[in-house]
């Protein structure tokens, strides 16, 4: 069946604001279609073999009243809660446990059918019994409060597990910040050692071009004053006066030479043959005379070193005598 024949079937099913789908053996809700006419808000699709709503169903905002009834229903779209206009809901006899927690934002309904669905226990006995229209509308309006009931239950964990993922982040921001803070740390003490190690390193290389430095002053004042004193010795040298001859000196050379000539006159005439001339006469005869006083002043000499013997040996006897 194409998308013209049921445009055309479902304008067949129209009756002013009211369209009539039960017992068509529907499984599933034609919504495309009932979208196309916002004037009707009445849908029956009781009797169907429809499971579920289609998340679009809860686009169908200017529905006021929906049948439902008899269907095969196991859960409802998580968007019920948009049907804000919705007033009167049949479900009775389908196979729903539980309502979406949206279901307490219509706040529009005024009529609820849930008889024959396996509720849990707590829906259950919100719901009632429905079996008057009375009880419908009691069952709408606790089925809401329970709803409520849940919704605040849920948006109060939602609000804990909110402030629990907070509570988390922020701690792992503080622990982000931490760890940061000590990374900035590390690298700012990595910096200072680095610059530190500059520092000495530059200090060293300065302080080994200033001893260089001064031992090449050291070296250089050294050459300069070895320079200088080589100099100044040089100088010294140089400028140092000739000894002057001593008169002295003249004297006992001119009297040394005299006593050579002398020494030569007399060995020549003594032991050549001028011995016998008349000026070599009084030179041997000086020479015996000579000869003859240093052989007395022997006798005299040798006599003088007996006495000085004799005198010590009786000195030396004397003295042993003494210490005994």
């Amino acid at each position: 069946m194409s998308k013209n024949s049921k445009v055309l079937n479902l304008k067949d099913k129209i009756s002013g604001n009211e369209v009539d789908l039960s017992l068509c053996n529907l499984t599933e809700v034609p919504v495309r279609e009932l979208a196309l006419f916002p004037k009707v808000t009445v849908v029956d699709l009781s009797c169907n073999n429809i499971t579920s709503l289609p998340p679009e169903f809860c686009n169908l905002t200017h529905l006021v009243k929906v049948d439902l009834s008899k269907n095969q229903l196991s859960s409802l779209p998580d968007d019920m809660g948009n049907l804000m206009n919705l007033q009167h809901l049949d479900l009775y006899n389908n196979k729903l446990t539980n309502l979406p927690v949206s279901f307490s934002q219509l706040r529009s309904l005024k009529w609820l059918d849930l008889k024959d669905n396996p509720l849990e226990l707590g829906l259950a006995k919100a719901a009632g019994d429905c079996l008057d229209e009375k009880q419908c509308k009691q069952c709408a309006t606790k089925v809401l409060q329970h709803m409520r009931a849940i919704q605040e239950e849920v948006d109060h964990a939602r609000e804990k597990r909110l402030l629990r993922e907070k509570e988390l982040e922020r701690k792992r921001e503080a622990k982000q910040r931490e760890r940061e803070a000590r990374e900035r740390e590390a690298r700012k003490r990595e910096k200072a050692e680095e610059k530190e190690k500059r520092r000495k390193e530059y200090n060293a290389q300065k302080a080994a071009l200033a001893a260089q430095e001064q031992q090449k002053k050291k070296s250089e004042e050294k050459k300069k004053k070895n320079g200088q004193a080589a100099a100044d010795k040089k100088v010294a040298v140089e400028s140092k006066p000739k000894p002057r001859r001593s008169v002295i000196g003249l004297i006992f050379k001119l009297l040394l030479l005299l006593l050579v000539g002398l020494a030569g006159v007399a060995a020549v005439c003594r032991l050549t043959d001028l011995q016998k001339e008349a000026f070599c006469l009084p030179i041997n005869a000086a020479v015996d005379d000579g000869l003859s006083w240093a052989k007395e002043q022997q006798v005299v000499l040798r006599q003088l070193v007996q006495n000085l013997s004799t005198a010590a040996k009786e000195l030396l006897e004397s003295t042993q005598t003494s210490k005994n």
